[in-house]
């Protein structure tokens, strides 16, 4: 039996669609939506059908933007020598709120996985090798610790290699209020080798 009539069970089911938002949480958004005044509702409708129609990939860096050049890739006091790969806009992202990095990023939108069949070619790499061809003196690999990030930093670097462009790798290890006994071998060994003198 439906406890509701029918377009707030559409409304509810179109936010159980989304990533991370569970049945309470899309019945709360539902209840929020149809409580909210009505100029609200058409300018969250609206904004979200512009989103879909105008965001783009940057030209340069492959993050997500409404322009053809990303501010962060129009930005002249940017370090352009400097480019930092990640798998996300969301990493990206969380780089830019640490405030302490200048240069520029390269969006790779996703990482290579041979178990789900995500191979070189799925993802952004044809264009980052397209600007190693430009002024650049270092390529940050900033992809995740996992399996899959590993395997994308190690094939980024052997291409990487041969252009004699500097390489480096984010360094990973304990978080803060981690505790040692808790967190694995990889880890910790990459907690030691990333160390730094004090």
């Amino acid at each position: 039996m439906d406890l509701y009539s029918g377009i707030i069970n559409q409304l509810i089911e179109e936010f159980a669609s989304l990533p991370g938002i569970g049945q309470k949480s899309a019945q709360r958004l539902a209840f929020h939506i149809v409580n909210m005044p009505k100029d609200q509702v058409d300018r969250f409708a609206t904004v979200m059908k512009e989103a879909r129609e105008k965001i783009c990939y940057c030209r340069e860096c492959f993050t997500l933007t409404d322009r053809e050049i990303c501010p962060i890739c129009a930005n002249t006091r940017r370090d352009h020598s400097t480019i930092m790969v990640v798998e996300t806009t969301r990493d990206m992202a969380a780089y830019e709120k640490t405030a302490k990095y200048d240069g520029v990023y390269h969006v790779l939108h996703g990482a290579i996985s041979p178990m789900l069949g995500i191979g070189p070619g799925d993802i952004r790499l044809k264009e980052l090798i397209v600007r190693l061809e430009k002024d650049v003196s270092e390529v940050i690999i900033a992809t995740n610790s996992t399996l899959e990030g590993e395997t994308t930093a190690m094939y980024i670097s052997k291409l990487i290699k041969p252009t004699g462009i500097k390489c480096t790798r984010i360094a990973s290890g304990v978080p803060v209020g981690g505790d040692l006994e808790y967190i694995d071998e990889v880890t910790l060994l990459r907690a030691l080798d990333g160390r730094t003198e004090l």
